[in-house]
């Protein structure tokens, strides 16, 4: 696949109020970061767009979980988090292509996961972090695609590749 098709994002914990003040998100209820999330995601992603969740992708029950995965375009694969609570079977209903509870290598060049792989040999795209620096030895072979770095809003594989190599 076209990498210029491929996007990233993690912990957009959806219905989750309290990540509003943990992480000084700019929005006034958990109904509007929801929404700005959902209409963020839909505005740049077509259903023929690949977009890797990695991780924290709602904090809700599983009917839910379904209804905002079905409202999300694009095909989806979801690296688990440490707050995902559905079940495979919910994340599939949900309308994810693929899920796993282990990093994914991609293009033999990323790792993806939910957490910072220290000391990793691959260049390392991972969530779980928020906006919290990372504290790694080698910081330039990680990309942080939590939404608070990413203004919200699935961030495109060609604009990670520019960073890594500006590195």
């Amino acid at each position: 696949m076209d990498n210029s098709r491929i996007f990233l994002i993690s912990d957009l914990h959806i219905g989750h109020k309290n990540i509003l003040k943990y992480c000084r998100r700019p929005f006034s209820s958990v109904e509007e970061m929801n929404n700005s999330l959902i209409n963020n995601w839909n505005s740049i992603i077509t259903n023929n767009d690949r977009v890797f969740m990695l991780g924290d992708f709602c904090l809700t029950g599983k009917d839910k979980i379904i209804e905002v995965g079905r409202k999300l375009n694009g095909r989806k694969t979801l690296i688990w988090g440490n707050h995902e609570s559905g079940s495979l079977k919910t994340y599939y209903a949900a309308g994810f292509e693929m899920v796993s509870k282990y990093p994914i290598l991609l293009n033999d060049t990323y790792i993806l996961s939910h957490y910072p792989i220290p000391d990793c040999k691959y260049k390392n795209i991972h969530g779980h972090i928020h906006n919290n620096p990372l504290l790694l030895p080698n910081p330039e072979n990680y990309f942080n695609v939590s939404v608070e770095n990413i203004n919200y809003t699935p961030i495109n594989l060609t604009k990670i590749e520019a960073y890594f190599n500006e590195s």
